[in-house]
């Protein structure tokens, strides 16, 4: 199976982002949160994450006769490579760009859809920002983005804290969009 198979059946990616935050789960645990997934079809798609190296158990205790497993996601393991993404098809592509909106949508519906929510209290946000960079500017962009993100992605659950999900999507603009007026500084709208 293609990386991009594996990783982006709707089911499997919903599991891969339940571990996100270096959260350690075991099968009841995310059964519990995933409660709109059968349990046939939550413990295949554990097994295969599992058996394709994704999902690895790091630990096992007898409950009645049964034996509960604990998961963690392998992060490395959960990404299409850059060789296979630059093999894959234009159709292809388009493909994992469905399933990664309809995931971030979904997420969006599930917690519109968890009570009385207060996007601004909560910290909900979306924007869409366009920056002039050089591809070595554009570099250094992710670089310092990386500098602020990767400590707090190495934070452990604790009191006071929200498990908080980030997507990012970078996209060049089409080169005869390039070069037009403005002032070169960056536009930002959110709602």
């Amino acid at each position: 199976m293609a990386t991009a198979d594996l990783l982006l059946h709707p089911v499997r990616l919903r599991i891969m982002k339940a571990f996100l935050g270096d959260r350690a789960l075991t099968t009841a645990q995310l059964a519990a949160e995933l409660d709109d997934v059968p349990a046939g079809s939550l413990y295949r798609h554990i097994a295969i994450l599992t058996k394709a190296g994704v999902l690895q158990v790091v630990a096992e205790r007898r409950i009645r006769g049964a034996v509960e497993r604990t998961y963690t996601l392998r992060l490395l393991a959960a990404r299409i490579a850059p060789g296979e993404a630059a093999a894959m098809s234009h159709d292809e592509h388009v493909q994992a760009v469905m399933a990664y909106i309809a995931g971030l949508l979904a997420d969006f519906d599930r917690y519109i859809a968890s009570g009385p929510t207060d996007p601004a209290r909560d910290g909900a946000d979306y924007r869409l920002a366009a920056m002039w960079l050089t591809d070595a500017e554009f570099g250094d962009f992710l670089r310092d983005l990386g500098a602020i993100a990767l400590p707090r992605l190495a934070n452990a659950p604790g009191a006071g804290r929200r498990r908080r999900m980030m997507y990012s999507v970078l996209l060049p603009a089409p080169e005869e969009a390039a070069g037009g007026s403005g002032t070169g500084g960056p536009a930002d709208s959110a709602p």
